[in-house]
């Protein structure tokens, strides 16, 4: 492990302990350490690395933008996937400030924040500076979005004081300024490294959200705002880079950081090289045992959201090449009986049929239902020719140009411009197999968002700012207003600067 790295992983430790005794032990250790100018392509390159644990695979931001919604669910399991209870807490919006995954998340995204600002003490070129600026935007738009409040430090401050803290209208603020900033000396080559489009993107993001981050409760949408989302679209549309694929699996299958057709930002992975395997949980953490590869039989995603597509809506996925020939594993959604290579079928551990069932309870305790009870999915393809274990080639998908079209859409629909936003809606489902709709009202376009970016880590986001995100759904009651922010962790709590979030 380089120096760097090494470097990066202390910063990232200070992030998560704010002001202890440690970080004076460490302080010294975080100055310039004999990194210069002719380090800088290393050290960034560590930043990116470092979006690896709170962003790639399904343990970090990812669960906390599926576990509290109507898509996705860790069943306990007799015994298993129990873990105190921290994952039905997430389900049922019953999470407090002790949260052991909220706080593993927090502290993971703030390494990145922190370690994107130490690239800028170095003397980095225009580019390296503006993709150290665009990480840290990029983490800051997730902190803001989870937390409301979002610490901060500036290049070659002191680390052993307590970061200072934005509020939310400071931060959009700021974000917005920094974006735009940056924009123009971002490279231009790599879909796996920050770039204007991505810059923009995140933007159209910071526009959509703004009225919700400022109002959770009542969201509302300033037409300025949503104005400047279709602008941003337009920009992207109209370059003519980007288009919609015909396979849509073919987004997150190995090597899809090579195409630039669909995808616009991704995480790399390169296999055996600084692989993340953090990302092989995408489907570990839901397959069964019994399965090849061998799973961990946990997560899977409830029945009236399976419910909300077409028969033939290609996103439900189904047999793929490359891995149901080589395993039996389909991609998508698995319900039903499942089977390996030669079409044989599987059975569970007491030798009932692996069959399994759109039926799914919180706490599973009939112990013929324990091991089949859910929807498993698999979103990314299994990267088998790296080996069974691995999706060392499959990048991380950030954002994607579905997104800038469904984004355009939902701007338009809050200007009452219905039937353009209708015709993007309706190109996005034709190209996945779906009927058109016959019209287009909130409720509608929800929907619509919860198909194509299942299991991508939009959902949270995404019913907060309709205004869904307190409802009861399937295994979980209507939920408490202070559950549209997640606690500031107690062991934060020690910088003056933060106010706990209400109702903590």
């Amino acid at each position: 492990m380089s120096n760097n790295y090494i470097k990066i992983l202390l910063l990232a430790l200070l992030a998560f302990t704010g002001c202890t005794k440690l970080e004076e032990n460490l302080h010294g250790q975080t100055g310039s350490g004999g990194v210069n100018s002719d380090n800088v392509p290393a050290l960034l390159n560590a930043t990116y690395l470092s979006m690896r644990n709170p962003y790639y695979g399904p343990y970090g931001w990812w669960a906390l933008e599926e576990f509290p919604t109507d898509e996705a669910i860790v069943p306990t399991r007799g015994g298993d996937w129990d873990d105190n209870g921290a994952w039905r807490a997430l389900h049922l919006h019953r999470w407090e400030s002790d949260h052991t995954r909220i706080n593993s998340v927090f502290k993971d995204v703030l390494g990145v924040s922190y370690a994107a600002t130490d690239v800028l003490q170095y003397s980095p070129n225009a580019s390296q500076e503006a993709q150290a600026r665009f990480l840290r935007a990029f983490v800051e738009f997730s902190i803001l979005d989870g937390w409301g409040q979002v610490p901060y430090r500036d290049p070659g401050e002191d680390v052993t004081q307590p970061p200072r803290v934005r509020n939310a209208q400071e931060e959009i603020d700021y974000l917005i300024a920094e974006i735009k900033e940056i924009m123009s000396d971002l490279p231009t080559d790599r879909i796996d490294r920050a770039t204007p489009d991505a810059a923009k993107m995140l933007l159209m993001k910071i526009y959509l959200n703004r009225g919700a981050f400022l109002n959770r409760q009542s969201p509302t949408f300033a037409n300025e705002d949503m104005q400047e989302v279709v602008r941003l679209a337009d920009e992207i549309i109209n370059s003519g880079e980007y288009g919609l694929i015909d396979d849509y699996y073919l987004n997150f299958a190995p090597n899809n950081g090579q195409s630039e057709t669909e995808n616009i930002f991704t995480g790399e992975n390169r296999g055996g090289e600084d692989a993340a395997t953090g990302m092989t949980n995408m489907w570990v953490a839901g397959l069964h045992y019994n399965q090849n590869p061998k799973g961990n039989n946990g997560f899977c995603t409830l029945s009236d959201f399976y419910n909300k597509y077409e028969e033939s809506d290609v996103r439900r996925g189904g047999e793929y090449a490359g891995v149901t020939n080589i395993s039996g594993v389909r991609v998508g959604f698995l319900v039903g009986q499942q089977v390996n290579q030669k079409g044989e079928n599987l059975k569970d551990r007491r030798g009932n049929p692996l069959a399994f069932t759109p039926e799914v309870s919180i706490i599973e305790r009939d112990p013929n239902h324990l091991e089949v009870a859910g929807i498993r999915v698999i979103k990314y393809p299994i990267d088998y020719a790296n080996g069974s274990t691995s999706l060392l080639n499959n990048d991380w998908v950030f954002y994607r140009y579905s997104d800038v079209l469904l984004m355009k859409a939902e701007a338009l629909l809050r200007l009452g411009q219905t039937g353009e936003a209708l015709t993007l809606v309706n190109q996005v489902r034709t190209k996945r197999g779906a009927s058109k709709l016959a019209q287009l009202d909130e409720q509608s376009l929800l929907d619509e968002l919860g198909r194509e970016f299942f299991w991508e880590g939009h959902r949270r986001t995404d019913l907060i700012r309709f205004g869904k995100f307190l409802e009861e759904w399937q295994e979980k009651p209507a939920s408490d207003p202070k559950n549209l922010l997640f606690p500031i962790p107690l062991n934060q709590l020690g910088n003056p600067n933060y106010t706990q979030n209400p109702g903590y």
